[in-house]
């Protein structure tokens, strides 16, 4: 090109006019016509009282464990600013310090909150102060079914973690420790009534191996050690839930493989038990690789794991990838692998939470 130039030199003030007269509107498009689309992110609200909002330091672990596991493409939302905690995180919130989900349902009060922060995935651990108000098991979770309503009329294809909510305890409600159990039991139930294909309702139980001795500074907030425990929790439901939302603008896109696990019971004896964990490709799009996340429940430690390949963590959450000849899955096709784990020897009956994540 340069020779090609020299022997054209007289065409080099009209070459130079043009490009004086593009030069501005080249500086003008150039940058927004070069510049790549920037990537939606999931956003995630979390939805509750003051276990969640005042400071809610358990968010501010679970944003940065999120972060450190590749979820990066994530945006906490609510209308409540960050509350402290000394951590840098993504502050926003939906956590309304003594608020009762029977009022936020009766007085319909979450449709602005969505109109205003558009979630993706709600985190709700919510109904404390209803328990300590004596509201029955069935007013609370009648009021869970309006907000998970009002949820998928805002996005249709809302995906919902509903926790059975940490233990309580307070010196001035000697009641409220069976409430809780007591709702608790019924959550499971509820959500599995509610959940749908398009827009699941998934359980995390916050309360086995919570202590509201150890892990709470007044028998119903959590300290330091709760937030931990609670953020373990919340992780792998969380993240199999960004796996699976993918691109919330198109999650129908076949090109996003997603897969879900589902934790069973084989057999239990005092100190463990053994289970069995189904991997399904619940996508349009094939599978070659999986990973499994298990957080026992009652304080249990996975210990074994055949047909798959276990890295324990040191907060008790397992994760269990594929052995190889099982990390193929076509669509809509399942593996299962086997676990045993060892528990304490008056610890509730067997259960865990399992999330999944897939690559292409």
């Amino acid at each position: 090109m340069r020779d090609a130039r020299l022997r054209r030199p007289r065409r080099l003030p009209l070459l130079g006019l043009l490009a004086a007269l593009l030069l501005p509107l080249a500086l003008t498009t150039a940058p927004d016509a070069a510049a790549a689309p920037s990537a939606t992110p999931v956003r995630v609200m979390p939805l509750g009282d003051s276990i969640t909002g005042s400071p809610g330091c358990w968010r501010a672990l679970l944003w940065n464990r999120l972060l450190d596991a590749g979820h990066t493409d994530i945006d906490f939302v609510g209308t409540l600013p960050a509350q402290g905690c000394g951590v840098p995180h993504d502050g926003d919130n939906e956590g309304h310090g003594g608020e009762l989900v029977t009022r936020v349902a009766e007085q319909d009060l979450l449709p602005a909150r969505l109109a205003a922060t558009r979630p993706d995935i709600v985190v709700m651990h919510f109904g404390t102060n209803d328990v300590w108000s004596s509201v029955p098991p069935d007013r609370i979770l009648a009021a869970y079914t309006e907000l998970v309503a009002r949820m998928r009329a805002s996005n249709p294809r809302m995906r919902v973690l509903v926790a059975q909510i940490i233990p309580m305890n307070p010196g001035s409600c000697a009641a409220c420790a069976q409430r809780v159990a007591d709702l608790n039991a019924r959550i499971p139930a509820w959500a599995a009534a509610t959940s749908t294909g398009g827009s699941p309702v998934t359980v995390v139980d916050q309360w086995t191996g919570f202590d509201t001795a150890t892990d709470t500074y007044d028998g119903v907030h959590p300290n330091a050690a709760g937030d931990g425990k609670i953020a373990a929790r919340w992780f792998p439901a969380l993240s199999a839930a960004l796996a699976e939302t993918g691109d919330p603008g198109d999650p129908g896109d076949p090109g996003d493989p997603a897969c879900t696990a589902s934790f069973r019971t084989v057999s239990s004896w005092q100190g463990g038990h053994q289970a069995e964990v189904r991997v399904t490709n619940n996508s349009a799009a094939p599978v070659t690789r999986w990973t499994v996340t298990v957080a026992p429940a009652g304080g249990a430690r996975v210990t074994q794991v055949w047909n798959g390949t276990l890295h324990a963590a040191a907060d008790g959450t397992a994760t269990v990838t594929d052995a190889g000849w099982n990390g193929a899955l076509a669509p809509g096709a399942s593996t299962s692998f086997g676990l045993i784990a060892t528990t304490g020897a008056n610890s509730a009956p067997p259960a865990a939470t399992v999330g999944c994540t897939a690559t292409p």
